[in-house]
């Protein structure tokens, strides 16, 4: 079936992104999306109980930006896995339902308070006793293995990996059969954002959204679409327009040496923080991958003057990534001196 860019429709940029098949490029789009015997279907990679997230993650193929710096490239930027209508959805949503060991109230349906519970190191399943970061919120029984390691089920279903919510039909199906099914599950997308008209998000809403992980790459536009080949003139109202209709929000950041440095972490600390200076914000350290294999990773010391910036005009920060920087006991040692424990997500 060929899908109509809904973006174009409204009035804006379309992605003029492709998507690898077996058949050679196609628009994602019309890569990750299908219409069978008047059923729309999405291509998922996998579902799988994620880490450090601690929520089920529906991983999709195919997207409507084309990041250098992907760090899903393999499923996202290449149509892989299997056709998954609404219905297929829920289904997964059903069975995770009942593995459920936590359940957090809608306002923390984010990834950046899963840090908050546990620290993802197993101790005190394999050892019975608790590692030396555990936050020691949660009994040893709350706490589950998934092939992405050790940590608690929370009561949130996360949309995740390629991303087209550009084409909201899909995800406006399946968040209502989610909600009239499991009300008690909270429903979040990981998402660049690109797809967030105001129209479409006030359908995604509607139909059941509660949180949204923003992952906001770069301010300035010429510096966004080198990294990601569009504009992100719309991407950055959402917070504003989440906010407003009382959508929870996250936003991540990723601080990638010689392209989004100090200069960008600092605008959007700036942006943020007229918006709203209690928004969730995880700074995220960037680790080679995809196109972008040649550049370095952040240091420590760059990490925390990045922290710094947010925190001198934003309440709520955490860092993320730290194995990415910090790779000794030392180095997360002296982390916690300087932040605090409650600053970093393990």
């Amino acid at each position: 079936m060929g899908m109509r860019c809904v973006l174009k429709l409204q009035g804006y940029e379309p992605c003029n992104c492709v998507t690898e098949t077996d058949q050679g490029f196609e628009y994602p789009c019309r890569a990750g999306l299908r219409i069978w015997g008047g059923e729309i279907y999405r291509l998922i990679y996998d579902v799988v109980l994620s880490r450090p997230e601690d929520y089920l993650s529906i991983y999709q193929s195919s997207c409507n930006h084309n990041c250098l710096k992907c760090h899903s490239w393999y499923f996202a930027q290449r149509a892989q896995g299997s056709w998954y209508s609404p219905r297929d959805v829920v289904e997964e949503v059903l069975k995770y339902r009942d593995q459920v060991t936590v359940w957090e109230p809608r306002e923390r349906a984010t990834m950046w308070h899963a840090s908050d519970l546990c620290a993802h190191c197993g101790l005190c399943r394999v050892y019975g006793e608790p590692g030396p970061l555990c936050p020691r919120k949660l009994s040893s029984d709350k706490i589950l293995w998934s092939p992405q390691g050790w940590g608690p089920a929370r009561n949130i279903v996360s949309f995740t990996g390629g991303e087209l919510y550009c084409q909201p039909a899909f995800y406006v199906k399946t968040f209502r059969e989610i909600k009239r099914e499991a009300s008690d599950m909270w429903i979040h997308i990981e998402t660049n954002g690109y797809g967030l008209t105001p129209k479409n998000l006030e359908l995604l809403y509607e139909a059941g959204l509660d949180s949204i992980w923003l992952d906001l790459k770069a301010f300035d536009e010429d510096v966004y679409r080198t990294l990601c080949g569009t504009t992100n003139r719309w991407v950055l109202e959402v917070p504003r327009l989440a906010k407003e209709m009382g959508i929870v929000i996250e936003i991540v950041l990723l601080y990638i040496p010689t392209l989004v440095e100090l200069d960008q972490i600092e605008k959007f600390a700036t942006y943020l923080a007229d918006i709203d200076r209690d928004i969730p914000v995880m700074l995220l350290a960037f680790f080679p991958e995809y196109r972008l294999k040649h550049l370095r990773t952040p240091t420590a010391e760059e990490m925390l003057k990045a922290y710094r910036v947010l925190r001198s005009k934003l309440n709520r920060v955490k860092i993320g990534n730290i194995s990415v920087f910090c790779r000794d006991w030392d180095c997360i040692s002296k982390l916690v001196r300087e932040v605090g424990r409650e600053a970093l997500a393990f």
